[in-house]
């Protein structure tokens, strides 16, 4: 199966900006692709990195056989005109993936589940109302990503006729958009996974605070 990994390659991840500089949010956004990419590969998949800038591989430190199954396209669109142009365009095709670059606790058993559904329309969402994983065979569908994207593409998928199915997963479901996010990369991050160790080496570690668990950090790792 292909899979497509939209990549914001400059200024990613702004609302962390309150807890990383734009070099720090550059470094952990390229350790979420990387996470990511070696889950899909490792998932039977080939994922292509649709990135909005030229993007060197190489800078994300993959092991060999996960980097050669890995390429690079270049396209400054927004995401929704980005993804629907590589969305199946005919019965014919082959289905296509769409992954989230930022789901940073996907593994390849989440993945397989996501890729196995026998359905026109495979969509695992994620907390807030958004499309975190897609996996698309019908012609007919195309993504809309503005807003509640989950309930606009079911929605979407009835209207063209297709069949529908939802993954129920929490690590697919958990994007890292936010400075409390980061909790869960710590808690649930492998010690194989390059999110985890790549905010413990700036400096971030879990705190309880008022009976709930948070993130804390020294502040003099913070780089600019």
């Amino acid at each position: 199966m292909h899979a497509v990994v939209p990549f914001a390659a400059t200024d990613p991840k702004t609302r962390l900006a309150s807890v990383l500089s734009p070099a720090e949010r550059s470094t952990v956004a390229r350790a979420m692709l990387a996470d990511v990419l070696t889950a899909i590969v490792e998932a039977g998949a080939e994922p292509t990195v649709v990135s909005t800038a030229p993007l060197d591989l190489d800078t994300l430190s993959l092991e060999a056989t996960i980097r050669d199954a890995v390429s690079v396209t270049v396209d400054d669109r927004p995401l929704t005109e980005a993804v629907n142009a590589r969305l199946p365009a005919s019965h014919d095709a082959a289905p296509t993936a769409v992954i989230m670059a930022d789901l940073a606790l996907a593994t390849p058993d989440t993945l397989e589940r996501c890729f196995s559904h026998d359905t026109d329309v495979t969509i695992a969402p994620g907390r807030s109302g958004g499309t975190n994983a897609l996996v698309v065979s019908h012609p007919d569908f195309r993504v809309d990503y503005h807003g509640a994207s989950y309930l606009d593409h079911c929605e979407i998928a009835r209207d063209v006729g297709t069949s529908l199915e939802t993954v129920d997963s929490f690590r697919l479901s958990t994007d890292i958009d936010e400075p409390d996010d980061l909790v869960e990369v710590l808690i649930h991050g492998t010690e194989a996974d390059r999110a985890p160790a790549c905010l413990r080496e700036l400096g971030f570690a879990l705190e309880t605070r008022d009976g709930r668990v948070g993130v804390a950090r020294l502040e003099e790792t913070r780089r600019e």
